[in-house]
């Protein structure tokens, strides 16, 4: 729960346009060093498949990284929309059984790709030259080197409906236990974003998680009597949109997408706190040399401002790169940490945790909603 160790103030986002990303991404790829063993540029392949969410997700990493990157280079980029946690299993198997594997670029969480890299299924990326310009949330804790590269951080708020709410914004999580909110509650279908603020709102302590979780579990038992509906990330803008939800356990850029189609949602970080997380980009072993001098040339422009400010500011998060500008709806906003007292509202749990554990966890959350 502490803030992190990297200039908070210098944090992170988009206000250029498409074009001059482009402009900007051409520029950047020139300067990409990555691996010198080549005496020149290998041979580029006709595409390089990166796997995606969907939704405005994809939207954003195609403006800000993709495109500008095919202009640069001429190698077409497609987007497989597998969900991570089941493009998963096929990674690792392919990297068992010394096949290639079937992405070249996994856009992943942070304690996914934790998995992928204490597997030893990831390429090593501490030879990205733009490494050197990132702040310290670039670097994934408590494994050596950098077999993942985090891009961004993110806060899984309690996104609402002001109208749902008359006397004002819901002070805690605890709120969403009113009976009129049956049925108009969202949340991940793991219950991810969700465990910790519910160990608080149980009456459970976080310095107990993992070794006693039952309040967190007993305040889930009390959320399932409220029939939420379950989903990932492209469900959530959609059921905002459509009127179907009142509240949801969300990453603050699904509410911000209902908010950019005129719908009036906002946002908080109850009393008991929100979870706050990374995402970041990983290369499985196993490809051509060639393809993976070129995969990297794509995570090295990923970290780059130029390719940050538009890809970031799409999805409303803060980035990796010091002097970006952020969105000015978000200027002050919770879900946009940036300083040492934003910080300590937010739930920071090691990966290292989340990844001995996260397993259980969603067997468990699942289980107790489909009890």
């Amino acid at each position: 729960m502490n803030g992190p160790k990297f200039p908070l103030n210098d944090l992170t986002r988009r206000r250029l346009l498409q074009g001059a990303a482009a402009l900007g991404g051409a520029a950047g790829l020139s300067t990409l060093g990555v691996s010198r063993a080549f005496a020149q540029e290998p041979e580029k392949p006709a595409e390089l498949i990166v796997r995606a969410w969907g939704g405005s997700w994809v939207d954003s990493l195609k403006a800000g990284v993709s495109d500008p990157f095919t202009k640069a280079t001429g190698i077409a980029i497609r987007h497989d929309l597998t969900e991570d946690n089941e493009i998963q299993p096929k990674v690792w198997a392919a990297v068992a059984q010394k096949r290639v594997p079937p992405i070249h670029i996994n856009w992943d969480t942070t304690t996914n790709a934790t998995k992928s890299a204490l597997r030893g299924v990831t390429e090593d990326l501490s030879d990205l030259p733009n490494l050197k310009n990132t702040t310290d949330l670039s670097k994934p804790v408590g494994l050596d080197g950098y077999p993942i590269v985090n891009t961004y951080g993110y806060v899984y708020v309690l996104a609402y409906r002001p109208e749902a709410f008359p006397n004002g914004a819901p002070k805690s999580w605890k709120d969403l236990l009113d009976p009129k909110f049956k049925g108009r509650i969202a949340l991940y279908n793991d219950g991810i974003g969700f465990h910790f603020p519910a160990q608080v709102a149980g009456g459970g302590k976080l310095e107990d998680i993992p070794g006693n979780m039952q309040p967190a579990w007993d305040f889930v038992a009390k959320m399932k009597e409220q029939s939420p509906l379950l989903g990932e990330d492209p469900d959530f803008t959609t059921w905002f949109q459509k009127g179907e939800i009142d509240a949801a356990c969300t990453i603050s850029t699904n509410a911000r997408e209902a908010r950019k189609a005129g719908l009036d949602i906002k946002w908080v970080v109850p009393e008991e706190g929100a979870k706050y997380d990374t995402d970041g980009l990983w290369i499985p072993k196993g490809l051509p040399e060639n393809e993976l001098y070129w995969a990297k040339q794509y995570i090295d422009f990923a970290i780059s401002k130029d390719a940050q400010q538009v890809w970031l500011d799409g999805l409303g998060l803060p980035g990796v790169v010091p002097g970006l500008t952020p969105p000015a709806d978000l200027v002050g906003d919770p879900s946009y940490p940036t300083t040492e007292e934003e910080f300590k509202h937010l739930i920071r749990i090691s990966a290292k945790v989340q990844v001995e554990n996260e397993s259980e966890w969603f067997s468990k959350f699942k289980a107790i909603m489909q009890g």
